[in-house]
């Protein structure tokens, strides 16, 4: 018998309202996650909906406040700082891994070392060359890893030495690359040890099952240090890439957590009180590949960029509230004024096409523009993709590839153009400038600036005063996005999703993260 469409829209929403509840009394928090995670490796992955996983697998020496986003105890108990500022001092809680044994500081010194290793290839090692020698450990110059500046005591006592003060190195000790990781896990599953059965972890919550392109699930680790306090039982990941999907689940009280809605929805999204608009560290761009023509050319990236109309971008496509910008480090970070940036000119961005050698865009190759599937990622490089048509006569054609093919090809310089994001990893210009040094894991577009190279040096350990610092990054800046141009930066991202109203403990801050140790739902 088929059913009449009330009927039928009638039992869809008691359906609903049952797994809702019972997701209530069980505290199973359900996520969509976006796309299917790279790895669960701290040492290896790089990206946000990696971040959102790992950070309740494991724990690092702080962890972060709810609210203001400063450093707090995490697997230090406390630490104490040199006048000097070098030398940090952390004792270590009594914590044990999901396994049963002890966290230990040499656990730290292991999984530091994994990072720099060159063999290794981290992307994120950089984030470790903060320490004394370790830039040069991770560059070959030295191949004593005693020399680099992180010691165990003893087993719960850990000493870090740098190479200059840093002020934001708390901040850094509660990211992901910073993670202790279980060395005899390692060694005796070599790649696979990040798989259900063999998987060791430290934080509050451990791995239950991961079955690829379906859910990933995580349960409640009884033998986290602070367990009294994680109330979700269970945590549920799902990796699907649709957005118009994923907010379909949310309204059917099937997922509790959609941290992006469909841009075709924004407008209806908007009179729900499940949706939420937040500010965001993150800039969205769009990479070029240097090594190959004609992106190598300087003169034809930025006739590029000046083609873009990134208010029209921003008004009528995206449609959030994205702030449009040419520059690549968000506004209002304290002390930093920041760059003008390329801006839209479509007479000087034909000149500069023109002087490249392709007047009107006459004789110049077809493109490709890569993007990983997600509707965001779709609508914005179809409007770029008109724009560049429109204004400059050229055509590019859109490669759409799943997320993990996606990073390789960026990896391998494997495109032409590729759409790109970058998040913060803590508040301070630095962290979205010094991934473009030569030769950083996070470059990948083959560009390298002396210059630049020297600007991002001086401000990490060269220059003292606060303004001058500043005024050397925001040179580095005017380098990056004016005069060499390797990226084209189109708008600072904001956060824009769907959270259940039976969620507590979740709070909005402008690095999007929601340690799910204080999270509950309400019954």
């Amino acid at each position: 018998m088929r059913w009449k469409p009330a009927l039928a829209v009638l039992v869809v929403l008691g359906v609903a309202c049952i797994a809702s509840s019972l997701a209530a009394q069980e505290q199973v928090f359900r996520i969509n996650n976006m796309v299917e995670p790279e790895s669960l490796d701290p040492g290896v992955v790089t990206g946000v909906p990696e971040h959102r996983i790992i950070s309740n697998l494991f724990e690092g020496l702080t962890t972060t406040d709810l609210k203001d986003l400063s450093p707090r105890p995490g697997m230090a108990a406390s630490w104490t700082v040199s006048k000097d500022g070098l030398v940090y001092t952390f004792k270590l809680r009594e914590a044990r891994w999901t396994d049963g044994k002890p966290v230990t500081a040499h656990d730290f010194v292991y999984a530091w070392e994994r990072v720099l290793n060159p063999k290794m290839g981290a992307k994120y090692a950089q984030q470790l060359f903060y320490l004394k020698n370790g830039e040069d450990y991770n560059k070959g110059r030295i191949t004593d890893f005693s020399q680099v500046g992180v010691k165990a005591l003893d087993d719960r006592t850990l000493q870090v030495t740098l190479r200059c003060p840093t002020a934001y190195f708390l901040d850094l000790t509660s990211f992901y690359t910073l993670y202790p990781v279980p060395r005899w896990a390692i060694e005796a599953h070599g790649k696979d040890w990040v798989k259900p059965g063999k998987i060791v972890t430290n934080g509050p919550f451990r791995l239950v099952s991961w079955t690829p392109q379906r859910e990933l699930v995580l349960e409640k680790n009884p033998r986290h240090w602070d367990a009294t306090r994680v109330k979700l039982q269970r945590v549920v990941f799902f990796p699907t890439d649709d957005v118009n999907t994923t907010f379909k689940q949310f309204l059917a009280g099937e997922t509790d957590w959609v941290p992006q809605v469909p841009t075709s929805q924004i407008d209806g999204a908007r009179n729900r009180p499940e949706f939420y608009v937040t500010p965001y560290l993150g800039s969205y761009y769009f990479r070029f590949n240097l090594t190959k023509p004609p992106t190598s050319d300087t003169r034809v990236r930025k006739a590029l960029s000046m083609a873009v109309d990134r208010e029209s971008l921003t008004k009528f496509v995206t449609k959030a509230g994205e702030i449009p910008t040419g520059t690549f480090v968000p506004a209002g970070m304290r002390g930093y004024e920041g760059v003008r940036g390329l801006g839209f000119d479509v007479a000087a961005a034909k000149k500069l096409l023109a002087e490249a050698g392709y007047p009107d865009g006459k004789g110049f190759p077809k493109l490709e523009l890569l993007y990983n599937t997600n509707e965001l990622h779709r609508v914005v490089t179809q409007a770029v993709q008109q724009m560049w048509k429109d204004h400059l006569g050229i055509q590019v054609d859109l490669v759409n590839v799943e997320w993990k093919v996606y990073l390789a090809r960026q990896s391998s310089l494997d495109y032409q153009i590729s759409r790109a994001g970058w998040i913060g990893d803590y508040v301070d210009p630095n962290t979205f400038l010094d991934m473009w040094v030569t030769g950083g894991g996070n470059n990948q577009t083959g560009w390298s600036n002396k210059r630049y190279d020297d600007l991002i040096a001086r401000a990490a350990c060269q220059i003292v005063n606060a303004k001058d610092r500043m005024r050397a990054l925001q040179e580095a800046e005017q380098i990056l996005v004016v005069e060499e141009a390797p990226i084209m930066p189109l708008f600072t991202y904001v956060n824009k999703g769907m959270l259940s109203r039976r969620v507590k403990g979740w709070f909005p801050n402008i690095l999007d993260q929601h340690p799910l140790k204080y999270i509950s739902l309400e019954r």
